[in-house]
């Protein structure tokens, strides 16, 4: 089983004990998840690289949970996405991140634990955080079109009128 199918099931075995279990498990790697952006958010000079393993050995993780933070933080990478699937425990990583595209990502996730870090107050000013939280927010936001009316084409391209179509 790869990496990241081991990563897709974390934890399923504690879920199948209790539900408690499970929530530690979750809530362990989290507090780890939090850690590793502490420091990466606290060292931008340093771009930390090397095979998961190391990293994973670095930041009190193992191999799958590395990788599942690699999935976390993929859609940032300046250098494109990896290909998770074919990611193994000697696969070299470079974790070089966007931070506007990070800060999106976090609260896409609805990670307030991490978009919430002391360190977004130095390494994006306030306004410009509240500007990527209302551009993120337009892209939640359901815009209906205009009103269709009895005699206008039907939306729904069969190019019959919409009184003749969908409005039946």
């Amino acid at each position: 089983m790869s990496l990241y199918e081991q990563w897709n099931n974390y934890g399923e075995d504690a879920k199948e004990r209790s539900v408690e279990e499970y929530k530690k498990v979750v809530e362990n790697y989290l507090a780890r998840e939090r850690d590793v952006y502490d420091y990466l958010l606290s060292h931008l000079e340093e771009v930390v690289e090397g095979s998961i393993s190391e990293l994973g050995e670095r930041f009190n993780m193992n191999d799958v949970e590395f990788l599942g933070f690699v999935d976390g933080i993929n859609s940032s990478l300046k250098n494109g996405e990896y290909n998770l699937e074919e990611l193994d425990g000697s696969s070299i990583v470079k974790l070089e991140f966007d931070l506007e595209k990070l800060y999106w990502n976090m609260l896409d996730a609805k990670a307030e634990w991490l978009y919430n870090l002391p360190q977004w107050e130095e390494l994006l000013p306030a306004e410009q955080r509240m500007n990527i939280k209302k551009e993120y927010n337009k892209t939640k936001t359901v815009v209906k079109d205009k009103k269709v009316g009895r005699n206008d084409a039907c939306p729904c391209g069969s190019g019959k009128k919409y009184k003749q179509c969908c409005m039946k």
